[in-house]
Formats: structure tokens, C-alpha cells, sequence
């Protein structure tokens, strides 16, 4: 086994057969959600750390799933032993998500009314929605109370939902490159992903898996939009600059040239377009559009806030300009504002939004100094 891997993982599933009412004014009678789970859940069942997962992440978010599996899970440089997220202190639940393609019930599923799958009439989803069966999850698991649930990005959005709906079941809440919504700027580029999508030919009004088709080019471009976004011009200058995969620029060859960054980004397009599901794209973009933390609060995140009991902490990237340093800051200042106990760090980096995920020195021993504070609380067994 690697040092510092959970190992060989494999994926579990629950069929939950009790009503979900939606805040789209839906009912899903029943739905299936697909976890993994990392350490060991302590006698006082107070270890438990949930991981919120972002756009196209999943439930495989550390370890492998065979000793020939070529890739560990998402996030497998911040969850295990020795690790920020230390899975010799802490018992780790990570989902994928309602409306997913990767197991858990979603557009993909077969609609138990039709017998066709859902498409396009799954319904609506909001980041609560998620909240709400991640909380059916912690039941299903006898956790009481998250000893930090913890997401990056869109993650983070259900980490401070979870802050608001359910104060008394978490103790620390942990919020990394996010934002309480959506700038336009974001929502905008979200809008031409989808466009790309649903212009694709064989997009079909979204029936494509009843034709046995797939809108793979539309959701390619899509994938290609979004990558652009999460990454920074120095990241991307440093990483690729001008650099031709094929062709020359000199003066007087008609030959095509192909620059490093554009073979890079159809890769990319052609990889993800392969695994995932052009509705749940949809779907999950929609989602993080529709996130206005404040919005049921007259716009006061200050009076969003004063429902929460955790603490926080808070971590940013200075190249993230998809959601910049200062999203962050807005969170800490409503946070202080409602006299909430709040860390921030803001991580010097130039690999733009991709940064959480991504090997960092000073974030690494950052996010590792606070949860091991939250694992000394969680061996104490107590709320604090």
C-alpha cells in the first residue's frame, strides 16, 4: 500500500425508500445514493467528516479501487493517514451526489414511473436538496453530529447549507475556493457550457440515451469552457506558453499549427465527455447558479449566518478568479459580523481554481493544523 493512501476502496450503496421533497416542489419516492467511507467510525461516533464534492466530482475521493487502478480518487493528496484529512482520527464519508452519473440516483436512472430514464424530467435540484439526503446518509450511518463537513467550490457551498439547515449536527465547517453565489460572470459561463450541450445534434431535447445517442462534441466543448475557467493565465503560461504540438510558424508554410494548449484541452473535452452524463452537467450547473446562501435571509448573509453553531474555516487561492479571494472574505466578514468563530487563509498559487485540489506546502500544513484541532475534539468525544 502506498504511504499515506487508504488503499484498495470500494464503493457502497443505499436505496432509500422514503420521500425526498425538493425545494422545486417535487417528490423523488425513492432514490439510491453511492458513498465510499475511509478510517473507522470511533465508539462515541463523533469522528465522522462528510466531504462535499464539486461540479463533476464523485464519491471516489481518495484510495484506489483495484492495485491496477491508475488514478486514486480526487482528492487523495488531503484525505488519509497522515493526511490534512487524517483518516487514523477521522472516519470519512464521501458521496456522490442526487443527480450524478456515477452511481447515485440521477438523469441517468431509470424513472420507476416510466421505465425509460429520467432525461430531462428529473427534476430540479438545489444545493439544500443535496444537504437534505447527505443528512439521510449520516442517519443511515449513526452519525448525530459531523465532527467538520468539509467542500471545495461547489463543496463548499453544501458545507455552509449544511451550516444553516442543520447547525446542531456539525462542529466545524470547512470552505474552500467558494462563495455564498454565484458573480454573473460565473453564472454566464455556466449558461454557454450548457448551450454547448443542448446545440450538440444529438443532444436530442435531452431523450439522447433513449436513442442510443450521446451529445458527446456539445458536452466536450462544455468540459473545455469550464477547465479554461478553473485554471489561471500564469498557470497556463507556465504550464504550456506558446508551445506547438505540431506545425511550424514560419514565414511561408501553409501547414497547420496546433499550440500544446489546444491538444491539451480536447484531451481534456474528449476524456470527461466519455464518463459523464450531459444532463447531470446541466442539472449540477444549474444548481450552482441557483445558490444564493443569503437570498431567504433578505439578502443579509450576516442574518444567514446567525442560524449557524460551528466553527469555520476558511481558505482561498490568490489566482482563483473564477472565486476570487475576495468571495472568501465576504463569508469571513458576515461570520465575524454574526460573532462566529472563523479562520482564514488565503494560499499563494498560481494554478487558479484547480488549486484545492492540488498539492500545496502552506495549505497542506494550514488545513492540517486545523483538523487535527477538530481530531483532538473528536477524541474527546464531546461537542465544542
Amino acid at each position: 500500500m502506498e504511504t499515506g493512501s487508504v488503499g484498495i476502496v470500494a464503493p457502497q450503496q443505499h436505496s432509500f425508500g422514503e420521500p425526498l421533497a425538493l425545494a422545486c416542489g417535487r417528490i423523488l419516492r425513492e432514490y439510491t445514493l453511492v458513498y465510499e467511507t475511509y478510517g473507522e467510525l470511533n465508539t462515541e461516533r463523533s469522528n465522522g467528516v462528510l466531504i462535499c464534492h464539486a461540479l463533476s466530482g464523485h464519491h471516489h475521493a481518495a484510495g484506489r479501487h483495484s492495485a491496477d487502478d491508475k488514478r486514486p480518487g480526487w482528492w487523495d493528496h488531503y484525505i488519509g493517514p497522515g493526511k490534512p484529512i487524517d483518516t487514523n482520527h477521522f472516519f470519512v464519508v464521501s458521496l456522490n451526489n442526487l443527480g450524478g452519473c456515477h452511481g447515485s440516483t440521477g438523469p441517468a436512472s431509470i424513472n420507476p414511473g416510466t421505465r425509460r430514464p429520467w432525461g430531462p424530467e428529473f427534476p430540479t435540484l438545489r444545493v439544500r436538496d443535496w444537504v437534505h439526503s447527505q443528512a439521510r446518509l449520516a442517519d443511515l450511518l449513526g452519525i448525530e453530529q459531523w465532527a467538520a463537513v468539509v467542500g471545495g467550490s461547489l463543496g463548499g457551498m453544501q458545507a455552509m447549507r449544511w451550516a444553516l439547515e442543520y447547525p446542531q449536527r456539525l462542529r466545524h465547517c470547512v470552505v474552500i475556493a467558494s462563495a455564498m453565489k454565484l458573480s454573473a460572470q460565473n453564472i454566464a459561463f455556466n449558461e454557454t457550457a450548457r448551450q454547448a450541450i443542448t446545440s450538440d445534434p444529438d443532444f436530442c431535447d435531452g431523450r439522447y440515451l433513449e436513442l442510443n445517442k450521446q451529445p458527446r462534441k456539445g458536452l466536450a466543448v462544455a468540459r473545455m469552457i469550464g477547465h479554461i475557467t478553473y485554471l489561471s493565465d500564469d498557470g497556463l503560461g507556465s504550464k504550456f506558453g506558446r508551445e506547438l504540438r505540431s506545425g511550424t510558424l514560419e514565414p511561408g508554410v501553409e501547414e497547420q499549427v496546433e499550440f500544446q494548449i489546444q491538444s491539451y484541452l480536447r484531451h481534456q473535452g474528449d476524456s470527461f465527455s466519455g464518463s459523464f452524463d450531459p444532463n447531470t452537467y446541466i442539472l449540477m450547473t444549474r444548481a450552482l447558479d441557483y445558490f444564493d446562501l443569503a437570498r431567504e435571509y433578505d439578502d443579509d448573509p450576516v442574518a444567514a449566518f446567525s442560524h449557524a453553531r460551528c466553527k469555520f474555516l476558511l481558505v482561498s487561492f490568490t489566482s482563483d478568479w473564477r472565486f476570487a479571494p475576495k468571495r472568501s472574505r465576504e463569508i469571513v466578514d458576515a461570520l465575524m459580523h454574526a460573532n462566529l468563530p472563523v479562520s482564514y487563509a488565503e494560499i499563494e498559487s498560481s494554478m487558479g481554481h484547480d488549486a484545492f485540489l492540488l498539492p500545496n506546502q502552506r495549505y497542506q500544513r494550514i488545513f492540517s493544523t486545523y483538523m487535527h484541532r477538530v481530531a483532538k475534539e473528536s477524541a474527546l468525544g464531546r461537542e465544542q
